[in-house]
């Protein structure tokens, strides 16, 4: 509360470190809901400018920044899914399917890298099917660890709501994914020799 209040009072360095300190969680947010680097990093300097616009608004009565802050991005990536909705239809996934770009850690192999970095595709690919309902739960409560009270703070819905949406979209995803590792599981098997 104190660095809100130190932004308010036109401290750059309070809003330097209000960025530092959460903007890898909202890029995080907007990748899971995206799927792409490039708009997952415009959608964060998006978001930023909105916070940054109604800073004023926070009020730590009604719950945390972070809280807060995850309802604001929300609220943009909602935005900015209907608005793009058209679009979505149009372009193809496969053009700017995700690649994560990370240095290995000392003693990683090789294999076990791409292992990791497919099983991650997979999973982003699962994620974009289900439906933003589903999705957004399910990417607050099991990637951005997010409560089932601040879960139903951000998206404006009871309790028993956010548990039925994660628990469908949970199940859900595991039906995409394991169809998903079926239709893939044959394509692999007759590469190999």
């Amino acid at each position: 509360m104190e660095l809100v209040k130190r932004c308010l009072a036109a401290d750059a360095a309070a809003w330097e470190a209000l960025l530092q300190s959460h903007t890898r969680k909202i890029y995080n947010l907007c990748y899971r809901f995206t799927g792409r680097p490039a708009e997952s990093e415009d959608l964060t300097q998006e978001v930023f400018i909105k916070v940054f616009q109604t800073l004023r608004t926070f009020d730590a009565a009604q719950g945390s920044f972070g809280t807060w802050l995850s309802r604001v991005a929300r609220n943009h990536l909602v935005d900015h899914y209907r608005r793009t909705k058209k679009d979505r239809i149009t372009s193809s996934l496969d053009d700017e399917l995700a690649t994560f770009e990370e240095k290995p850690g000392p003693g990683v192999e090789p294999v076990a890298q791409l292992e990791s970095r497919e099983r991650r595709e997979l999973l982003q690919r699962g994620l974009e099917r289900l439906s933003p309902d589903l999705r957004e739960a399910v990417v607050l409560r099991d990637l951005q660890d997010l409560d089932y009270d601040e879960i139903a703070q951000v998206l404006g819905v009871p309790v028993g709501t956010v548990k039925s949406r994660i628990n469908r979209g949970r199940l859900e995803l595991a039906r995409v994914l394991k169809r998903m590792e079926q239709m893939r599981g044959p394509a692999k098997a007759g590469g190999e020799t």
